[in-house]
């Protein structure tokens, strides 16, 4: 009996076992199932600065913004805001029309500005002929400027926000783009 006692204790051990094991192995294949099916975006600024030291010249800030989907599913409907800090130097331009424009105007990989044309501080985009940003691709707002005359110090920084149908509440760009320095007025030099 004794002998048919253990033999019984160790295949129940073992089958014990065998099913942590399979439910370990299952609750792996459905996390990866969960992470399969996450949305995964990154949004970034690309740019490059002309800063001049001479208070009679304008600097630039030349830039691009980048909406990357590295998920496996669709990205509906992207759209994104450029903001510019209330009350800084910094004056923002870029190559977008607004809805009244004529078709004529709007090119197939062009953006819309779909806010006020009055707000000098939000720029709300959105790509023309692009409802959706599939797995691997990348849409961009390219070329635009900010330029500013540094009259005084200054210092603010550049930051963007993506939204689209699967992130009502946006995400933030990864490197927003800071710009500051310090004017020294001629009469500061020689104290």
């Amino acid at each position: 009996m004794r002998h048919d006692r253990n033999d019984v204790e160790a295949k129940v051990s073992k089958l014990q076992h065998q099913t942590k094991s399979y439910l370990n192995e299952i609750k792996g294949l459905v996390d990866e199932l969960n992470n399969s099916a996450r949305m995964k975006m990154i949004s970034y600024f690309t740019y490059s600065l002309n800063i001049s030291h001479n208070l009679e010249q304008e600097s630039l800030c030349l830039g691009s913004y980048h909406v990357r989907n590295m998920g496996n599913q669709s990205i509906t409907n992207p759209h994104v805001c450029i903001k510019i800090p209330k009350n800084s130097p910094f004056s923002f331009s870029g190559r977008y029309v607004h809805e009244n424009f004529k078709q004529s105007l709007k090119s197939a990989d062009g953006w819309e500005r779909i806010n006020e044309r009055t707000s000098k501080e939000e720029f709300w985009l959105k790509p023309l002929g692009v409802t959706s940003i599939e797995p691997n691709e990348t849409i961009s707002f390219s070329n635009f400027q900010v330029k500013w005359s540094p009259k005084e110090s200054y210092a603010g920084s550049i930051t963007g926000f993506t939204y689209c149908d699967q992130m009502k509440d946006g995400i933030a760009v990864i490197n927003p783009i800071n710009l500051n320095g310090t004017v020294r007025i001629q009469g500061d030099e020689d104290e």
